[in-house]
């Protein structure tokens, strides 16, 4: 098997994430409120490269909140509602709820903005007015009469014009049939000189009194026209053909407008030629009229869908050009740059692509050294990309990333200890595990390779790591362990293609499943059950795939495929999973719970109690009150409401149920107990959950133990759980605190090496090795 080399990553990657998020954070604080959204914006990409997808969703929804401009809530409304796709239904949900998610609903642009006075004021010291009060307009064969100090008072060239030194200002009748206007369209002008309002009148129509309007640089009825025009804006099409006249006439009210019905069509109005052409080609003044100051925001956006959808496109390098022309800082520039140069690699445009690497790097973008490391190797000039990695790692405290491409130019020994490096100092790289494991089946140690991607799936669940241990397992011959595997990789990506994109996932697995003997329905659910309880969930979601195939309930099925994936820090599949639990629902009670989880999991705590409580109105069932139990003792505070959980919990312990979940509420209660004081009754909760297999309930028993004076107890207790669960770096960090100083350093430390994300090891460590420091407490 060929490792492909990791890619180089189109993300802002400072250097010093924690430097930059509290410079980020020190700037919100001080700046005036028209740069906050950009600074979100920064704050969002940092966020991004960290691959932390929840913190940039938050940076984002701030970066709307606090838009200070009508254009700046368009371009990240727009862009959340692009990240929020296929969560729509959550938007339907929260409607039937009496609730609308602000995001997806298109601005009323006519109360959104102010409406300004434009009316002239006389300033040559005199109210006197030459000609006639009344002027009469000629348009071919019709006749206007107008207020003349009315008309004149819309702009100052009619000011001029009908009381200054020319010919007009004394005539009573004036031929204006060559000025684009028709009779319809001047009594409504004559009609707005007196009211300040326009009647109710066609588009082509309000079109022509727009153009007059420009003409005379009537800013006041052209407010009015564009107000009108943006109520006609109903499709794409109508967005595309009032964009073409919004920027030639300069129409900023309208080019918003337009810009919004746009933008609520991505990514799918990517694919109109009309559409990109009109984005790839504003310049920089059409780029002010159509979006103002966010410019740079709505480039970002673009060029975001455009990638995901072809990084390689013309229009995703046009938009990113666009990005660059539109960056107004150092860092700004660093990210389009950087972008842009990746774009530029992948097109395999190598000159252009290592002078804006470069133009990033010398910018302050260090990530961008990893580009201009590719580009040197391709020319076969390795010795110069180690060089460049050097001169960068010598300059400062060295990162993961820079030993992880440091390896890709050398070979053997050296190549393994850099790899070694990387993961010491970045354990979520995936590509020294994977590299380290497929060396290790060349040489045919398969066990060990084996154990080499163990550790990183231990802790982060990666597509591509399962399908190098499926390649393993296949070494083995252990077709049922490859076919767990395969059955995974299907749950979490259904499309997923393997052994470099030659065959699909499913084809795989139906290979695999011929040197498989068959489960019943019956042996599945064992199955199920004795993998729960030994906490392993990449089993578990192997076995609820093969039961979505036969005729179970599918809408159970998909929903408890969605628990596994939440444990698994699998949002995006879990709610998709949740989603298809809601479309198979059996009953209409049994759709509302999933209505509520859904709710409940998007931050809707509220509205998921309300389902909660609907279904519980039809027919009291487990889930029903298990939802309700559960969103209420993660919503209030008040001490008081452990009483009402409690009841709630038993509640849904007398309806039927499997004893999966029954194990999960049995535990649930021992923690409310435990909570209360009540160690007694939280003991038989948890004894009575580790009779029907619920493993995880000896950390509970083990908290009773130690709430006791029982440390012992709770060491054997947190003793039995790692010997039964297949995921036990939790086991190992709580089974820490129940022993002495010495086993504690040893748990901890199997923590780390199983789970080299898990916070608290560090702490304690580091706590221990500044023992000399003052408490917290003598520092306020």
């Amino acid at each position: 098997m060929k490792m492909p080399e990791p890619a180089v990553l189109p993300h802002f990657k400072p250097a010093d994430y924690v430097g930059i998020l509290a410079q980020i954070h020190e700037e919100l604080e001080s700046c005036p409120p028209d740069e906050k959204s950009c600074l979100y914006l920064l704050q969002f990409h940092v966020f991004r490269g960290l691959g932390e997808a929840k913190l940039s969703r938050r940076s984002l929804q701030s970066a709307w909140e606090k838009a200070s401009t009508i254009h700046e809530k368009v371009v990240f409304g727009a862009w959340l509602k692009y990240e929020k796709k296929g969560e729509e239904p959550i938007s339907d949900l929260l409607r039937s709820c009496g609730k609308c998610s602000q995001e997806f609903k298109l601005l009323d642009f006519v109360s959104q903005i102010s409406t300004e006075s434009y009316e002239i004021s006389y300033d040559d010291g005199s109210d006197v007015f030459w000609g006639s009060p009344v002027v009469h307009l000629r348009i071919r064969d019709d006749m206007i009469a107008c207020d003349r100090r009315k008309l004149a008072a819309l702009s100052t060239p009619l000011y001029a014009m009908l009381n200054g030194g020319f010919r007009e200002s004394h005539l009573e009748v004036i031929d204006m049939s060559r000025n684009g206007i028709s009779p319809i369209g001047m009594r409504a002008i004559s009609k707005f000189s007196l009211s300040g309002r326009l009647p109710y009148l066609t588009a082509d129509v309000i079109l022509e009194i727009l153009d007059f309007a420009n003409k005379f640089c009537c800013n006041g009825l052209k407010d009015s026209c564009e107000r009108k025009l943006a109520s006609f804006i109903c499709s794409r099409q109508d967005a595309i053909d009032f964009m073409e006249c919004a920027l030639e006439l300069d129409c900023s009210i309208l080019a918003a407008a337009c810009l919004q019905v746009l933008l609520n069509e991505l990514p799918e109005c990517l694919n109109d030629e009309q559409v990109v052409r009109i984005f790839s080609c504003a310049s920089k003044q059409q780029r002010s009229t159509m979006v103002g100051n966010a410019s740079f925001s709505l480039y970002c956006l673009l060029s975001e869908v455009s990638m995901s959808t072809n990084a390689t496109s013309d229009v995703t390098m046009t938009f990113l050009e666009k990005l660059v022309e539109s960056a107004s800082d150092s860092r700004q520039k660093q990210l389009a740059l950087h972008q842009l140069a990746c774009t530029r690699l992948l097109r395999k445009d190598y000159t252009e692509a290592e002078r804006l690497f470069n133009a990033a790097f010398t910018a302050g973008h260090l990530y961008s050294v990893v580009g201009l490391a590719r580009l040197a190797s391709m020319r076969g000039n390795k010795h110069f990309s180690l060089k460049l990695l050097d001169s960068v790692m010598s300059s400062r405290w060295p990162l993961g990333w820079m030993y992880q491409e440091r390896a890709l130019y050398l070979e053997g020994d050296n190549k393994l200890e850099n790899l070694n490096k990387a993961t010491e100092l970045d354990p979520t790289l995936t590509y020294p595990y994977m590299f380290r494991a497929a060396s290790l089946m060349k040489r045919q140690s398969i066990e060990a390779a084996l154990m080499e991607i163990n550790r990183i799936l231990g802790f982060k669940l990666v597509v591509e790591c399962l399908e190098l241990r499926f390649c393993c397992y296949l070494a083995l011959e252990d077709y049922r362990a490859a076919l767990c595997d395969v059955q995974a990789i299907l749950t979490l990506a259904p499309d997923y293609r393997m052994i470099g994109g030659r065959v699909t996932a499913k084809q795989l697995r139906m290979l695999v499943t011929e040197n498989v003997e068959q489960w019943t329905t019956a042996d599945c659910w064992m199955q199920l059950y004795d993998r729960w309880s030994s906490v392993d969930d990449i089993g578990s979601l192997s076995v609820i795939y093969q039961m979505l195939e036969s005729d179970a309930a599918k809408g159970v099925l998909y929903f408890r495929q969605s628990l596994l994936l939440l444990r698994l820090n699998c949002p995006e599949a879990a709610m998709r999973s949740l989603q298809l639990a809601r479309e198979h629902a059996a009953s209409q009670h049994e759709q509302l719970v999933y209505e509520g989880w859904i709710l409940y999991d998007t931050g809707h705590c509220e509205e998921g109690l309300q389902k909660a409580e609907a279904s519980i109105a039809i027919q009291r069932s487990f889930e029903a009150f298990f939802l309700k139990a559960y969103a209420l003792a993660d919503s209030s505070l008040d001490p008081s409401t452990s009483a009402t959980v409690v009841s709630l919990l038993e509640d849904a312990l007398h309806c039927p149920s499997d004893r999966l979940r029954k194990g999960q509420a049995l535990n649930n209660l021992g923690s409310v107990y435990v909570d209360c004081g009540k160690l007694d009754l939280a003991a038989e909760c948890y004894i009575n959950a580790l009779k029907i297999g619920h493993t995880r309930a000896h950390q509970g028993l083990a908290r009773v133990h130690y709430l006791r004076n029982n440390r012992t107890g709770a060491y054997e207790e947190m003793s039995k759980l790692i010997e039964k669960a297949r995921s036990n770096a939790s086991a190992y960090e709580k089974r820490s605190e129940y022993c002495d100083r010495e086993l504690t350093k040893a748990d901890l430390q199997m923590v780390t090496r199983l789970d080299p994300l898990r916070v608290y090891p560090y702490r304690y460590r580091a706590a221990g090795k500044c023992w000399f420091l003052p408490s917290i407490s003598c520092l306020f």
